[in-house]
């Protein structure tokens, strides 16, 4: 690619929609919602593989090429912006492929408090009573206990991203990845676009954090969840009382393992 092309990865509901609308007030940076591109990186990357009759004739040289290619096709005549953001939880499970792909690419993984994940989406649930969600496959029964036990489990909403945050924050391959918090990203924004804007090592803009707008209702309205990525023109914290029940909140309060320095032996960049 001739443009410049960053990731942004990490868990649901933690703030990657608000901060690829921010990042798109700057008129160089092009940044959006989960996109199909690591769908169809993963397949690819399938069809590349020794299960393909053909592969004696496809060697690594070649892989990364079309790979790499895959990016330049999608946005090269979509998408002005100098600078590409492209967002997915798989990109966590792929560092050591993008590192060779993309060498100066960064990874900004956005993460929270699990249990406030958890009451996040029961509240979308919750709040689209006559609609069920593709979250949970579009089944209209079910317990907060069964749903959040549903998004936790390996490949459930939640416990998928969790499992390749933590593959990605204790890999070897961690130069290229930083954690933005999600409280850091509401209850101070101003930091947290300096840190991003450090990271990537982009020029400083000034981003109005009292009118943000993003709007893709179609893709929530689809998915049965209307609200899913929606963005409140201001940014800011918002105090509520969870309500999940405290068994349920508890089982997750203890998951947050980036606070914990011990357990960064590899210096990872966390805002």
């Amino acid at each position: 690619m001739q443009r410049r092309i960053h990731f942004i990865s990490g868990l649901p509901r933690s703030g990657s929609t608000l901060l690829s609308a921010l990042l798109q007030q700057n008129p160089r940076f092009h940044a959006g919602m989960s996109s199909p591109v690591a769908g169809m990186f993963s397949t690819m990357l399938g069809e590349l593989s020794e299960r393909n009759e053909f592969s004696v004739f496809i060697n690594d040289a070649q892989r990364q090429r079309v790979l790499r290619g895959l990016f330049a096709n999608y946005y090269d005549g979509e998408v002005d912006a100098e600078v590409i953001f492209d967002t997915s939880r798989t990109w966590c499970t792929r560092l050591p492929a993008l590192n060779t792909l993309f060498p100066d690419a960064r990874i900004i993984a956005c993460v929270r408090d699990t249990a406030w994940i958890v009451d996040s989406i029961e509240r979308l649930i919750r709040g689209n009573a006559f609609q069920p969600s593709s979250i949970f496959n579009f089944q209209t029964g079910g317990t907060v206990y069964s749903r959040a036990e549903g998004i936790a489990n390996g490949d459930g909403m939640l416990g998928y991203a969790y499992n390749a945050l933590r593959e990605a924050f204790f890999g070897e391959d961690t130069s290229n990845l930083m954690l933005l918090q999600y409280d850091t990203l509401v209850s101070n924004p101003a930091r947290a676009l300096a840190a991003v804007y450090d990271f990537i090592g982009e020029p400083a803009f000034i981003h109005d954090f009292e009118h943000v707008s993003f709007d893709d209702k179609g893709f929530d309205e689809r998915a049965g969840t209307p609200g899913l990525h929606r963005v409140h023109a201001r940014v800011g914290a918002i105090q509520r009382q969870s309500i999940l029940p405290p068994d349920v909140f508890r089982r997750f309060e203890n998951d947050s393992f980036w606070r914990d320095p011990q357990l960064n032996p590899r210096g990872v960049r966390i805002v």
